[in-house]
């Protein structure tokens, strides 16, 4: 996947929003809470994932656990132009669900997630 794809991906998500912190890292949020991060070169990946998927791409090496939020089900794939594209839509799409699930009622109302 590229770095327009994933942007473009990330963005279509209904209540997406992207900022840079942190230096240079891209980071796609979902009322104010983060569902993506990339590295500003676009290589690395870190959604959070189900638990199944958690063990499932963790165990068979295609992701890590992330630095410092991996025991919270977040992963890594360091390398993002190696992946099939409709894969990391369905992990963008699972990520901002499982991070949109505990925004607040008033918040999924205002961003149009109820």
């Amino acid at each position: 996947m590229t770095k327009d794809e994933l942007h473009a991906a990330a963005l279509a998500l209904p209540g997406a929003t992207m900022n840079v912190q942190w230096g240079d890292d891209h980071i796609y949020k979902v009322g104010g809470k983060i569902f993506v991060g990339c590295d500003g070169a676009y290589r690395t990946l870190t959604v959070k994932a189900t638990e199944i998927a958690f063990e499932a791409l963790t165990a068979s090496g295609r992701a890590t656990p992330s630095r410092y939020t991996g025991r919270h089900g977040w992963i890594t794939f360091h390398d993002l132009a190696a992946l099939d594209a409709e894969e990391v839509r369905g992990w963008l799409k699972t990520s901002h669900d499982l991070v949109s699930a505990n925004l607040t009622k008033a918040q999924k109302n205002e961003l149009g997630l109820a």
